[in-house]
């Protein structure tokens, strides 16, 4: 008996991986952009994303959970905070030193502005969570505090170019909940 031919090559068993990024494309779901890494999720992606995201908002209410929204940046004296934590990916951490760009004499912009102190990419760092808890949180009364979150991640680095798995931008949701016993 011939072997079963199949629009995507190769199957789900045969290289799972592979079979998935397949699936992607065909489905026409996001396509690679000029900057390595990174995609654009294309509109029949982000549908799926968007139920998604709905679907996990619905769970995390039921929970008691606020949605909240973090700052992407935070100073390079926070990262310094997370020392152990970030020891395996700090190298690979965007950074942001000045405001804004300006043209040079032959119109070339340059960077200009610059910043006091640094800025790294980090929008799920604990320490900026922390930071605001603490201003949120003056006493027990203040308890259960149940935040979640969402936001882009910008981990740089020669990551595989992947559609949705592992990417130099993802999506991250995260939970957090501080409480009183």
């Amino acid at each position: 008996m011939a072997k079963q031919k199949n629009a995507i090559s190769p199957t789900r068993d045969e290289d799972y991986p592979e079979w998935y990024q397949q699936v992607v494309r065909a489905a026409d779901l996001a396509e690679n952009t000029p900057v390595r890494g990174c995609m654009v999720i294309k509109p029949w992606g982000y549908g799926i994303w968007e139920n998604i995201r709905d679907a996990l908002d619905g769970m995390f209410k039921k929970t008691g959970h606020k949605n909240a929204y973090f700052p992407l940046f935070i100073p390079k004296s926070f990262l310094q905070r997370e020392a152990e934590h970030v020891d395996g990916f700090a190298k690979e951490c965007a950074v942001v030193t000045h405001s804004r760009l300006e043209a040079d004499e032959d119109g070339i912009l340059q960077p200009a502005g610059e910043l006091d102190e640094p800025l790294i990419v980090r929008p799920t760092s604990e320490t900026i969570i922390g930071e605001l808890f603490a201003r949120w949180v003056q006493s027990y009364r203040d308890l259960p505090l149940a935040d979640q979150s969402m936001g882009q991640c910008g981990p740089l680095g020669n990551a595989p170019s992947s559609f949705f798995t592992y990417r130099r931008i993802f999506v991250a949701r995260r939970a957090y909940c501080t409480c009183h016993s």
